[in-house]
């Protein structure tokens, strides 16, 4: 045993030895199995408790863990009816505080298959070039729990010092994670105090060093449904006297977005970015540049909205945006007949800014476009019952800032560790924060370039995975050896 375990201290080369071991014996077929599993979340499948597949997805991993030789390790999988199913687990930790606690978030359920994989891939049938695991929910998030028990194990097998861990991996986040209160309140005697949570299911800049995730945007949306007629009306007769549906609905969508520049108008979506994100966020455009849009699978002579890498990083991170992502009332293009047509109905999804308060900024967005509407028409906007704050991470205490700059230039060839805020929104991030006000906050993840979560051909890039788990087993050494809480 090397003298450094025996001062509880990893050894950086072992742990990386162990990890890249592990995932090419247990992690990558445990990935593989779960792909292979059609687990949609309750948002996108009413009928998940019939299906089954989400208590399948929970039920192999609670299998590959109670498996695992981890010492202490307890798995438990909770159920209640009506309720998405939640893995829990439980290890003690080795020569550090038994106040120090670290809480691991992920998340087993899916989206949705989708359309445009690439021909020899596919949602549920995974496929390994070498680089790359295909499938969905791969890299978002099914990779999470194994590398977090994997990571606490490395630093077992060395002897060296481990806080006690706890795992909360549940099968509701991609419906935002309407069960996890329930779930919280009955574990919350077990969890008990926590100093450091880990959620792994965020995103990487590129795949040269290791990303800290600063802050998340929150989410919002809801459906706009603009009437003018009972009944669809011959558009030779109609047209020029009966105002278009759409072009009425282009006048609400005005109210909320300009449409030259993509920026939304109302003051209550905005808020004001702080000097360190700002700072952030050009350190990472230095590193990035035109990896900041070249991620995106750009069509013909499209261009992003402007060519300033870090306008691009705090457009994504700290603005809102605005997306039309489905509609009603309106034909396929192939029987689209000449009609004026009675309705059009828009599903509108907002993301916020983290430190915009999501109920608020929706009644606003009702408010503006249901006043007033253009020559009397019906409106009626219909808000989503599931929204989500976003989340704005905590200052890093110095143990932190060091675990994660020795990490990563010793899982990452000596690049150091960078920051970056994220576009997306993990509904449980702000509540953990209030909840653990003292807690220190690792948010990270493999959705880098190229991973394509939601969309076709969603990919685990293996290679970051491996030395993403690699970092984290150092930092929670670092974590159970910190000197007090400095």
């Amino acid at each position: 045993m090397p003298e450094q375990a025996r001062a509880g201290v990893a050894e950086a080369g072992a742990v990386r030895e162990f990890c890249d071991a592990q995932w090419d014996a247990e992690v990558i077929p445990l990935v593989e199995r779960h792909i292979r599993v059609p687990a949609v979340s309750p948002a996108y499948a009413p009928d998940w408790e019939t299906r089954g597949h989400l208590d399948r997805a929970v039920d192999t991993a609670a299998a590959w863990l109670r498996e695992s030789p981890l010492p202490g390790l307890r798995v438990e999988v909770l159920r209640a009816p009506g309720r998405t199913p939640l893995v829990f687990f439980e290890v003690p930790g080795e020569g550090s505080s038994a106040q120090d606690t670290v809480l691991f978030y992920g998340h087993l359920d899916k989206q949705p298959e989708g359309e445009g994989w690439t021909g020899g891939r596919s949602a549920w049938e995974p496929v390994f070039d070498g680089t790359r695991l295909y499938g969905r929910g791969g890299a978002d998030d099914g990779y999470a729990l194994p590398a977090a028990v994997t990571a606490v194990r490395a630093l077992a097998e060395q002897g060296a010092a481990r806080p006690r861990c706890v795992g909360v991996f549940e099968a509701g986040e991609e419906s935002g994670s309407p069960d996890l209160g329930h779930w919280f309140s009955r574990l919350a005697p077990r969890i008990g105090e926590v100093g450091l949570v880990v959620c792994l299911d965020s995103g990487a800049g590129d795949h040269e060093r290791l990303w800290l995730v600063t802050s998340l945007r929150g989410a919002c949306g809801g459906t706009l449904d603009v009437r003018v007629l009972g009944d669809g009306a011959h558009s030779g007769d109609a047209g020029g006297v009966v105002p278009s549906s759409f072009r009425v609905l282009r006048q609400l969508l005005d109210r909320l977005e300009d449409g030259a520049t993509g920026v939304l108008r109302p003051d209550a979506l905005h808020c004001e970015v702080p000097a360190d994100r700002r700072v952030q966020a050009r350190e990472a455009a230095a590193l990035l540049g035109e990896q900041v849009q070249d991620r995106f699978d750009w069509h013909g002579g499209t261009s992003p909205v402007t060519s300033d890498p870090e306008e691009l990083l705090l457009n994504r991170a700290w603005r809102p945006s605005l997306e039309v992502t489905g509609a009603d009332g309106l034909p396929p293009v192939a029987s689209a007949g000449n009609v004026l047509r009675p309705h059009t109905r828009v599903k509108l999804s907002l993301r916020l800014p983290p430190a915009v308060d999501a109920a608020a900024a929706l009644a606003e967005v009702g408010r503006i476009v249901e006043a007033d509407p253009p020559y009397g028409s019906s409106v009626r906007f219909t808000p989503d019952r599931v929204l989500a704050d976003g989340w704005h991470a905590p200052a890093e205490q110095p143990w932190l800032r060091a675990a994660l700059s020795a990490a990563g230039r010793a899982c990452f060839d000596g690049a150091d560790v960078a920051r970056i805020g994220q576009g997306g929104t993990i509904p449980l991030m702000g509540k953990l924060t209030r909840q653990f006000p003292e807690a220190q906050f690792l948010a990270c993840g493999v959705l880098g370039p190229g991973a394509n979560a939601h969309g076709p051909n969603e990919s685990l890039h293996v290679p970051y995975a491996r030395r993403l788990t690699s970092s984290l087993s150092l930092v929670l050494n670092g974590y159970a050896l910190r000197a007090g809480h400095g």
